[in-house]
């Protein structure tokens, strides 16, 4: 959704055209362009050494109602797997990046217990038409992030604001993914399945605070681990386990997918439910992104602790999924790039069995409700013109990827500031 372009078939597409939903008041239109054409682009990763890339496939293009299968939309992505590893880039599929075709939204969503089958036929029918072109597969996308913006926060499509509902939810996605994981490993026993989770870093605002510590500790526990724990150990724990029963999770990874992007700095407010009584302060300006989300805070540390964290937890192997910056001047982006490549490093040498790093993302794209104020890419997009511009932070990725390493004449060369902090 975020590139493709009309995506008119699905529940984003109808939420983000309601006034005052999106905070630039644009739409994704075109996004990209990729449906037409995103082999251009994949082009540019090849220029710039990326051996892999991460796509998603659009449930609503695939299946544009129930039990009801498109071949054009099959074939147009199979061109585009075909493109990738022709140009010796492994494609990872991810098959729910927060989009639901509108008849699924329908009939209630990722509310409805039977979304677990029919998550588990859609994902059959992928592996069946793309299986001989990819091997790695994320199921879901930041169950974590998608419940609670959708269910608990109201921020997105359908708009809810009751966090057990959010909770149910949550479960419903981790079902989804056993489910779904079942389903392509019957048909593709050799084949890499993980879910993906945004891991945060909170942080307390005051580490004296007694209230501050604990909603840290709570909003950690649920936001951060809680699906992770039933996807991994096969058993839901609070709060996840008010809302019903269920078994046949643990097994269902062959990896896990982690998205990180920053430290939250994290105070309580016994007012904010919604937030499991965290309320964000601004981060320092010196270490704060960019805006509009001077409220997050740029922290390699904290990406450090949280794979280390994940490491300890699960013992498995791990991706880094998404990992990157908002930054249209390019200016705070490639020091970004250098530090938290270098954690990545760093955990690795402490015996993390992290396998690769997708940085988030190849082009400017549409932003959900940020629309197009938040340009994560490694290639600038004018989304009116479609014009592309790479930008130093892609070359600077190339030149990491070109050397498989992070030399001193790429730091000296791309962000001579943070020489000396990189090599750990």
């Amino acid at each position: 959704h975020q590139t493709e372009g009309n995506n008119t078939n699905n529940d984003f597409w109808a939420w983000e055209h309601l006034p005052g939903k999106v905070v630039d008041g644009s739409v994704s239109g075109l996004a990209c362009d990729w449906w037409n054409r995103a082999e251009e682009d994949f082009d540019r990763a090849a220029s710039i050494h990326l051996n892999a890339l991460r796509l998603s496939i659009e449930w609503s293009r695939i299946e544009p109602d129930p039990d009801q299968w498109s071949s054009d939309a099959i074939e147009r992505y199979r061109a585009m797997l075909k493109h990738l590893r022709d140009r010796g880039i492994e494609p990872m599929i991810t098959l729910h990046h927060f989009t639901n075709p509108l008849w699924l939204a329908s009939i209630g969503g990722w509310t409805n217990p039977d979304v677990v089958n029919r998550f588990a036929q859609f994902a059959d029918k992928a592996v069946d038409v793309f299986g001989d072109l990819c091997r790695m597969w994320g199921t879901i996308n930041e169950p974590n992030v998608y419940a609670v913006y959708s269910y608990a926060l109201g921020k997105w499509s359908p708009g809810g604001t009751d966090m057990k509902q959010a909770f149910a939810v949550m479960k419903n996605m981790a079902l989804s993914h056993g489910a779904a994981y079942r389903s392509i490993k019957a048909k593709q026993p050799d084949s890499e399945i993980g879910l993906i989770q945004h891991l945060a870093d909170f942080h307390p605002v005051n580490e004296n605070s007694f209230f501050n510590r604990k909603v840290v500790d709570v909003r950690s526990a649920v936001f951060n681990w809680r699906v992770l724990d039933a996807v991994m150990q096969g058993r839901f724990k609070f709060p996840l386990s008010l809302t019903s029963v269920s078994n046949g999770l643990s097994g269902t990874n062959d990896f896990l997918g982690i998205n990180y992007y920053g430290r939250h700095l994290t105070k309580f407010n016994p007012t904010a439910f919604g937030t499991l009584w965290a309320e964000e302060s601004q981060a320092p300006p010196d270490t704060a992104w960019p805006e509009p989300w001077t409220d997050r805070e740029i922290s390699a540390d904290g990406f450090y602790k949280l794979i280390m964290d994940m490491h300890r937890r699960y013992r498995t192997r791990m991706y880094i999924t998404e990992n990157g910056m908002a930054d249209f001047d390019d200016i705070k982006r490639p020091a970004y790039i250098l530090t938290h490549l270098a954690a990545v490093h760093r955990a690795i040498k402490q015996g993390a069995d992290v396998r690769g790093y997708y940085y988030w993302t190849l082009v400017d794209n549409y932003e959900w409700v940020e629309g197009w104020t938040t340009p994560f890419g490694l290639i600038g997009l004018n989304p009116e013109t479609q014009e592309r511009t790479m930008r130093q932070s892609g070359e600077l990725l190339g030149a990491i990827s070109q050397a498989n390493a992070i030399t001193e004449k790429i730091v000296e060369q791309y962000a001579p500031q943070v020489m000396g902090k990189v090599f750990l």
